[in-house]
């Protein structure tokens, strides 16, 4: 880390899976954290005995230190056959919005001339996140002329009557070693409903490097005049970056400036990817994913803020 930069203090593995269940059964990846009576559900993404990730939640106390209950069933649960999502759901943001909450997810199809296509897809709770709904069966960022190829993980903030999403864009694929490799960078849209976007194809976060091909994940926060988004970015193996922005338009990437790495051994020692940023009790906390794609589990670190 370069000198005078934050660094994220990690508090260590927070969650994982032990094949709890038929759809609790590996992975617990791409936290997003929603306030609930005492303390915070955090939903992520689990895959089945199939492989498929459908999303539930788990609950911890107000410091993080007990996790009180793991949601028994999913809570957004894989699409009918043929849809957009029904090889898979997984998690991105929740927007609580004129008391509502809104689950913006990625849906999964699989495919054959290339092994996966996903969307955004959006699910709606009107009973404060006890049970969910499609707003559609199709996804509300389908492929088109902006976004030929595919669109995914979502983040959404609302500023006055303007909502305002950062999500994955695919530029294409290639074949690796024999293989087709997806190539997706960081884009921008809005809307005036949170449901229909209109998309300009604003790129927000792009390749620095020839050996990157995959830019996933946002999270944006805006702190004292200033937009920040972490992210993943990876040529090798995923790790967690950084860049700053006036206007949530223009960025300038510090990856440098991230404040955090991988560790020297254990969960999160060959990658950190997927980070969610959130401020409370006047701290930041970073709840993010270490080795084989959350397949480790949820870590925690702790900084203050500035």
């Amino acid at each position: 880390m370069i000198s005078g930069v934050r660094s994220w203090q990690k508090k260590g593995l927070l969650f994982a899976v032990e094949n709890n269940s038929e759809w609790l059964s590996s992975h617990a990846a791409l936290p997003v954290v929603d306030a609930c009576m005492d303390g915070y559900r955090i939903y992520f993404s689990s895959r089945d005995t199939r492989g498929r990730a459908q999303i539930g939640y788990f609950e911890t106390d107000s410091d993080f230190q007990r996790v009180k209950r793991v949601s028994e069933h999913p809570v957004v649960t894989l699409g009918s056959l043929g849809t957009f999502d029904d090889s898979g759901v997984t998690t991105s943001w929740i927007v609580t919005h004129d008391e509502k909450k809104y689950h913006y997810y990625s849906g999964w199809t699989l495919g054959t001339s290339v092994p996966f296509y996903f969307f955004v897809g959006l699910a709606i709770s009107e009973d404060g996140g006890q049970t969910y709904h499609r707003v559609s069966s199709a996804p509300i960022l389908e492929r088109n002329s902006v976004d030929p190829y595919l669109t995914a993980s979502p983040c959404v903030l609302v500023e006055g009557g303007t909502w305002r999403m950062w999500y994955v864009s695919s530029t294409g694929w290639d074949l690796h070693e024999g293989k087709p490799r997806h190539h997706y960078h960081i884009k921008y849209c809005e809307s005036v409903d949170g449901i229909n976007w209109r998309r300009d194809g604003v790129v927000c976060i792009d390749y620095q490097s020839p050996d990157e091909y995959a830019i996933a994940r946002p999270c944006v926060i805006s702190e004292n005049g200033l937009y920040k988004m972490w992210y993943s970015y990876r040529g090798e193996a995923y790790r967690i970056g950084y860049a700053e922005s006036k206007d949530g338009l223009n960025w300038v990437r510090k990856d440098d400036e991230s404040g955090i790495n991988v560790s020297e051994s254990g969960w999160d020692s060959e990658m950190v990817a997927y980070p969610y940023v959130f401020q409370s009790h006047n701290k930041q906390y970073m709840l993010y994913n270490g080795n084989g794609y959350g397949k480790t589990g949820i870590g925690l670190a702790i900084r203050e803020p500035q």
